[in-house]
């Protein structure tokens, strides 16, 4: 339980609306994304500026209370997964964008403001923010920092480390503090890049200095059909060998493109056994000269049907398609586990064949939509109300992390690892590194207030396992009752 006077320091920070004690309104912050994940915050604050950040960081210092921080609330590794004896930090009140400086391409803006938001405050400039996660709509830049987010353009553009400036951050004592200085590359250790992808665990961000880039003078883009996913991966890896650098390189499978077309109308083609979108921009005649050497390579690879979508329109419809695929997978199941790993392009084959047979051996169907060109898989683990069924997709999920691992890859490439693969970190990294990870933690850290139980395994974290609830044997028994 927050300790009472701690609440009431809180609610002499913030204003009436600020301060969220009912049980009822708290329950809706008890997961992010990954809806599997759930528990109940103790007490939810949402400030409006990063002084008042400040201030309740130092007031859970002060009282030795875990924190959590947290925006849009789409994150899918429960990362934000809050502490039910801690406070949850709500940052989406802090939504400005402070600066916009376009000689130096250049804004900064507070962690609530959306992903889309700054490209639309700059795009009278001619510039936009490259990052482009599906849920780039509603999800906040200070998650996209908190996680190291990319999106279907990061094959060429990169993730939001290679976006980001400088940070202005609150450490877990309360002190506020900048990291960087807004140019493209300060003297001195570059903390800004430790802070990124840390998944809140080392300091709240409370504003950021983002790299803005010129939007490109001509996109060209195309969807070929593959009778399989095996043969759609074969034309990524001859365009990548080709040396053709695409913006994005998508894929889907039939099921993703089932439920897509359901969703959106986007226009794909219900009988392909694979989807691949490839855009490529920059000046025209390189444009075109890309596009058609990626059409032909498709042609090569097996492509049974490809559809230009050139068309400012249309090529808005295809990724509106592409886009949706995690929410329209409720078309499908009334509940799932997106899992995030990343493999070598060379395994394709081989990672999406091994988990074809791990889901018919879990009873269990896989939908998967991923980062193509750099092997980011988005394996989506549909599974129901039975608790029976949610356990083995849990378990289907975690194989599927560890087997990229297996295959030379990594358990997760944007979205985090969180409380949902903690445990996974030992397959992945060997005790020393464990240690030094720990380590670097502490020293920012010492008590461990910031984020808990995330990323790292902990004996509290691997022994619970968090997930849907598990009866106890002797509750099943009758002997015992769950209060």
């Amino acid at each position: 339980m927050v300790p009472s006077a701690l609440v009431d320091e809180l609610a002499a920070i913030v204003d009436a609306r600020g301060l969220i004690t009912d049980a009822a309104q708290r329950a809706t912050y008890e997961c992010d994304g990954l809806t599997g994940h759930r528990a109940e915050p103790g007490v939810v604050v949402l400030p409006t500026d990063a002084a008042q950040v400040a201030e309740i960081v130092a007031a859970c210092a002060r009282h030795d209370t875990p924190f959590v921080a947290r925006g849009a609330g789409t994150g899918l590794s429960a990362g934000a997964l809050p502490h039910p004896e801690g406070v949850l930090i709500g940052l989406n009140r802090l939504r400005r964008i402070l600066s916009v400086d376009p000689a130096n391409r250049r804004a900064l803006v507070e962690p609530g403001v959306t992903n889309l938001e700054v490209s639309q405050a700059v795009g009278p400039h001619g510039l936009y923010y490259a990052p482009d996660p599906s849920s780039q709509v509603v999800c906040s830049i200070g998650g996209n920092v908190a996680e190291n987010s990319g999106g279907a353009h990061c094959l060429k553009y990169g993730f939001t480390t290679n976006h980001v400036l400088a940070l202005e951050v609150v450490t877990p004592d309360g002190e506020t503090v900048w990291l960087g200085d807004g140019g493209a590359d300060p003297p001195g250790y570059d903390l800004r890049g430790l802070i990124l992808g840390s998944e809140g665990t080392l300091a709240v961000v409370t504003k950021v200095w983002l790299r803005l880039l010129a939007r490109p003078e001509a996109t060209r883009t195309l969807v070929a059909d593959f009778a399989s996913p095996t043969e759609a991966g074969r034309a990524v890896s001859a365009i990548v060998e080709a040396g053709v650098v695409p913006a994005a390189v998508e894929m889907m499978d039939n099921l993703a493109i089932q439920a897509c077309e359901a969703e959106a109308a986007a226009g794909f083609s219900l009988d392909a056994g694979a989807a691949l979108i490839v855009e490529v921009d920059g000046p025209a005649t390189d444009c075109d000269h890309d596009i058609a050497a990626v059409e032909a390579l498709c042609r090569d690879a097996g492509a049974s049907h490809i559809r230009h979508a050139d068309d400012p329109d249309e090529r808005a419809r295809v990724w509106r398609g592409r886009k949706a695929a995690f929410a329209a997978m409720g078309r499908l199941s009334s509940r799932y586990f997106v899992q995030d790993g990343v493999i070598p392009r060379t395994k394709l084959g081989e990672c999406l064949a091994t988990i074809a047979e791990m889901a018919d051996e879990a009873g269990l169907r896989v939908a998967n939509v991923f980062h193509a060109g750099d092997g980011n898989l988005h394996p989506l683990v549909l599974y129901g109300d039975d608790p029976d069924e949610a356990e083995r997709a849990e378990k289907l999920a975690t194989a599927i992390a560890e087997l990229c691992v297996d295959l030379g890859g990594s358990l997760t490439g944007e979205h985090g690892v969180g409380a949902d693969k903690a445990c996974s970190m030992p397959k992945m990294f060997g005790e020393s590194d464990l240690d030094v990870m720990a380590r670097v933690r502490r020293a920012w850290d010492p008590r461990g207030l910031c984020n808990p139980d995330k990323v790292l395994p902990t004996p509290r974290l691997c022994g619970e396992r968090p997930g849907p609830y598990r009866p106890h044997p002797l509750e099943e028994a009758g002997v015992i009752e769950r209060m």
